[in-house]
């Protein structure tokens, strides 16, 4: 027994990379059960997270297995929005303590064990038509075997201007969509011909004529959801956001 335990415990401190969180199917995987869990956590073996989630003692959590495990338990997350384009090296201003935009399909919240190490804030959004299990345009980051799911760059601002009146600052995204003169019009047209928000549509065509960026003249708004002849209209801390067919 003593043999097979100190395997086991073996294992728990050397198969899992450094910085990954476990669950308990994880440490069944490695033959520890519910109750050896419960042992190694009161010998000081191992450190409880939440309700089943785990992690090493001493060992400092790293953000990618993390978001790993945090795609085992929302349907859809990924890294979107901002963050997904400072991940990208898009950005115009780098804050004190950058918050992580997370998106998913279904409500739900973060766990405070990640928050408190990352801090973040997850967002239930549905801006395209598309499936949970097969979202437009998301991917492993830079696709790496074991990489979290990210946006690209394109749905990305997407997802940034679908914020602009609510948590996003017009400024900060007109900036931003300056700055990206490098999207494909292609993944753009995609996009824009399944996304469900007409603002969303309206504003990047906007923001990209404003700029002169050579995508938007590769895109036909003839084609894409615009909405009805007349004018989208919003109130914000911005003020009065006019958005024309």
């Amino acid at each position: 027994m003593a043999t097979t335990g100190s395997r086991k415990l073996n294992a728990l401190y050397t198969q899992p990379v450094p910085g990954t969180p476990l669950t308990s199917e994880d440490l069944a995987a490695l033959g520890i059960s519910a109750d050896l869990a419960v042992h190694y956590v009161r010998a000081g073996w191992l450190t409880r997270l939440t309700r089943g989630v785990f992690c090493r003692p001493n060992d400092t959590l790293a953000l990618h297995p993390s978001l790993l495990l945090l795609e085992r338990r929302l349907e859809g997350l990924h890294v979107g929005g901002k963050s997904a384009l400072e991940w990208y090296g898009l950005r115009q201003y780098v804050p004190q303590q950058p918050l992580l935009h997370l998106y998913g399909w279904a409500a739900g919240h973060l766990p405070e064990w990640f928050t408190e190490r990352f801090p973040a804030e997850y967002h239930r959004k549905r801006l395209f038509d598309e499936r949970p299990d097969a979202l437009l345009q998301v991917g492993p980051f830079e696709k790496r075997s074991g990489a979290p799911q990210v946006s690209t760059p394109e749905r990305a601002l997407l997802e940034l201007l679908s914020e602009v009146g609510v948590r996003q600052p017009l400024q900060e995204a007109r900036e931003l969509v300056e700055s990206a003169y490098s999207l494909r019009a292609d993944v753009l047209r995609e996009l824009l011909q399944r996304c469900t928000s007409v603002k969303t549509v309206r504003l990047c065509l906007q923001l990209g004529r404003e700029g002169s960026l050579p995508w938007v003249a590769k895109l036909d708004p003839a084609t894409l959801p615009t909405g009805s002849d007349r004018p989208w209209v919003s109130k914000s801390a911005d003020g009065l956001l006019v958005l024309k067919p």
